[in-house]
């Protein structure tokens, strides 16, 4: 009897959590560069997402960027595979609290960049964008399941992210080719 009535219960919070994600999303992505800031509706970006069709502001921003939109469509409905256990722990690890960290300041709400405020919102956004892909997680996702009315991205902070990768890339590429390696094995 027990154990029903805590299935039950279970059944229940789950049902409420999904029911109410929509009351708890993202409903725009506000676009910070500086003293500029454009805000992009989460449902054109979603329309995008379904349709390859890109509608309103973000159809101004993907020409003016020469962006095509099927693959800006395809960008946002990638799917990768996570495990929500797996993540969650790795999330609230040291390195997750690094990562979500340094993310925080890319992605964050758009009245409070704090990192006490932006990480928690970060991971429940990953969460919920895995509950929401079932068993992985794809950006569309992300930014529906983002708690916060407005998300905003600071560009400048993006743009320097991806440099750090692209260098970090670049590094990982360069000693897994290291030509010093012939010279470590001998050869018969």
């Amino acid at each position: 009897m027990k154990i029903f009535i805590k299935k039950q219960l279970i059944g229940i919070a789950f049902g409420l959590l999904l029911s109410s994600q929509s009351a708890y999303s993202a409903e725009k992505v506000a676009l910070i560069n500086g003293a500029f800031k454009k805000t992009i509706l989460v449902s054109d970006i979603e329309y995008l997402a379904k349709t390859g069709k890109a509608k309103g502001y973000l159809s101004d921003v993907l020409k003016i960027t020469k962006q095509d939109p099927k693959a800006i469509s395809e960008f946002l409905n990638k799917k990768i595979e996570l495990k929500l256990v797996v993540t969650s722990k790795l999330m609230n690890s040291k390195i997750g609290e690094a990562l979500l960290g340094r993310i925080s300041k890319v992605i964050h709400p758009v009245k409070v960049p704090k990192e006490s405020v932006s990480v928690p919102a970060i991971r429940a956004g990953i969460i919920n964008g895995i509950i929401l892909t079932e068993g992985g997680i794809n950006l569309m996702n992300f930014i529906k399941g983002y708690p916060n009315k407005v998300m905003a991205i600071d560009l400048p902070a993006l743009s320097k992210l991806v440099q750090k990768a692209e260098s970090i890339n670049e590094l990982i590429k360069f000693f897994s080719n290291s030509p010093l390696e012939a010279l470590k094995e001998p050869k018969l």
